[in-house]
């Protein structure tokens, strides 16, 4: 589902089942190295709860907004000198469990600029498409 907003960004929202236990994915979904085994061609701690996102070799400074273990995290992009903005990017990952189905979802939140909403439906289903394969689910 996406929700155009005024500032030609979008929040697109997703949720994806995965087949392991909160503990073992969260590391995947907080840490540089777990994000960097599926989600862009590399990430690096930077330092103080910010990381650097590197994809087709450009930074993409971030750090984390709000962090719940097992739960989820919240990263809100930075400017190019690492400082906060107005409006920034955001990206959540949030962990559901089911009892009803006893799976594992991944939501996902997504607020960046504008993409045709297939096309970010697409990159985000070969991105969990990558984490399952890493995580085994």
């Amino acid at each position: 589902m996406t929700l155009p907003d005024t500032h030609n960004k979008t929040r697109f929202v997703a949720e994806y089942p995965i087949n392991a236990s909160p503990k073992i994915l969260f590391p995947y979904l907080s840490t540089a190295s777990g994000l960097a085994r599926w989600f862009c061609d590399d990430v690096r701690y930077v330092e103080g709860q910010r990381f650097n996102f590197i994809w087709d070799r450009e930074n993409h400074y971030a750090e984390i907004a709000t962090q719940r273990l097992n739960k989820a995290v919240r990263f809100v992009f930075l400017d190019d000198r690492r400082q906060p903005i107005a409006d920034a990017n955001s990206l959540e990952f949030s962990l559901d469990y089911s009892e009803v189905t006893d799976e594992v979802y991944l939501r996902v939140v997504d607020y960046s600029p504008t993409v045709e909403a297939e096309e970010q439906q697409e990159m985000w289903e070969s991105l969990v498409y990558k984490l399952r394969e890493q995580v085994g689910g």
